[in-house]
């Protein structure tokens, strides 16, 4: 998750399928364990989307050390770079920021073309189909404002909480902004006055996120096809839950090239960013994994990730004038902004929308590893 600039749907009770084609009784809960037989009174097939259960054990984990290996060291390498010649001070930061993004596929396509092989890889890796269309729709239309919604919420939490200056009413601190850069650029005078008053100028900022949300999502979608098009499916073997904490701690823990580096948290001991990534990563994952389970495809994951890493910059155009963000309490990084999609996943699991589509649990059938 690198910010170019990083959750949504309050649940019903008489919440219909995004297919639009059937009701989800949230009454059933939890699908019911592996011992569930089918119409003809045979054993329900283990739910097993990413087909991992098809491999033996120790394949499973070969696939898996194989995976954690090539993305973990691939990761390394393309940052190797920024750790001989000035860090994120140099030229190439951006640039090798976004390549990192890509070895989580890169290490997913050398993984299912050796170890993990199966039929159909983009539907198992949630690339295709974009079917159907309504469902579809519907939750890439959640993932891209729902997680502006989210990422914005933490902002009034954290200045609740005491860890956020906020000024939403002056805007004094995006003033302030403005300001300096016109300073910068040796504007002065009536020239430096606003070029549009400056609520209009803040509401551009959210235009700004959304234009920048569909740019960030294809960079985005080469960690995407890592974690949650590959990673969690293949963890859901071990249930729900340890899938979802195990692959929100590799997730957070694989930016250790550029957080250790001073990335996303400034001024913070290595162990300290290092340890708020990966919290910051566990329960925003958690979140795109609901997108991925509930969707069948990898694309809402895509979107929810490339929007929050064009809204985290949100931060710094509520802060009150004379303030910095400090992104180890405040905003979506900080731990304050944590509890907004925290909060989220536990209305998620307590309505039972951790469920797979009633599509894709037909197809596979239902397991116990969503008692987990």
């Amino acid at each position: 998750m690198t910010n170019a600039g990083a959750h949504i749907h309050q649940p019903r009770s008489d919440a219909m399928d995004m297919s639009g084609t059937r009701p989800i009784d949230p009454a059933a809960g939890i699908p019911p364990t592996s011992s569930a037989a089918t119409a003809d009174g045979t054993p329900a097939a283990p739910f097993d989307p990413a087909g991992s259960r098809s491999l033996s054990t120790a394949r499973w984990a070969l696939a898996l050390a194989l995976f954690l290996v090539l993305s973990f060291g691939l990761a390394w390498l393309v940052a190797a770079p920024l750790w001989v010649d000035g860090g994120l001070a140099n030229p190439l930061a951006p640039q090798l920021a976004v390549a990192m993004m890509l070895t989580p596929t890169i290490a997913v396509a050398v993984v299912v073309a050796t170890v993990d092989r199966g039929r159909k890889p983009l539907r198992r890796l949630g690339l295709w189909p974009l079917t159907p269309a309504p469902r579809f729709i519907g939750y890439c239309a959640i993932a891209l404002f729902g997680t502006i919604a989210f990422v914005f919420a933490a902002l009034p939490v954290g200045a609740l909480l005491g860890v956020y200056p906020a000024d939403f009413v002056t805007f004094s601190g995006f003033r302030e902004l403005i300001e300096q850069s016109f300073a910068r650029a040796g504007i002065t005078g009536d020239a430096a006055a606003l070029p549009a008053p400056i609520a209009l100028l803040v509401a551009a900022q959210f235009l700004n996120v959304l234009i920048g949300a569909l740019i960030n999502t294809l960079p985005a979608l080469g960690e995407e096809l890592g974690w949650r098009g590959w990673l969690l499916p293949h963890l859901l073997r071990l249930g729900l839950v340890p899938a979802l904490l195990l692959s929100g701690l590799i997730w957070g823990l694989w930016h250790a090239p550029l957080i250790l580096l001073g990335y996303n948290y400034p001024g913070a001991p290595g162990w300290l960013a290092l340890l708020l990534m990966v919290g910051v990563c566990t329960v925003s994952g958690a979140v795109f994994g609901w997108l991925r389970l509930r969707s069948e495809s990898v694309w809402p994951a895509a979107i929810a990730h490339g929007t929050f890493n064009a809204a985290a910059g949100l931060s710094i155009v509520f802060v009150a004038r004379g303030h910095e963000v400090d992104t180890v309490h405040a905003g979506i990084l900080g731990w304050s902004g944590w509890l907004v999609p925290l909060v989220l996943v536990i209305v998620l699991a307590a309505t039972g929308q951790f469920r797979p589509s009633a599509a894709w649990a037909e197809r596979a059938g239902r397991s116990r590893m969503f008692a987990g």
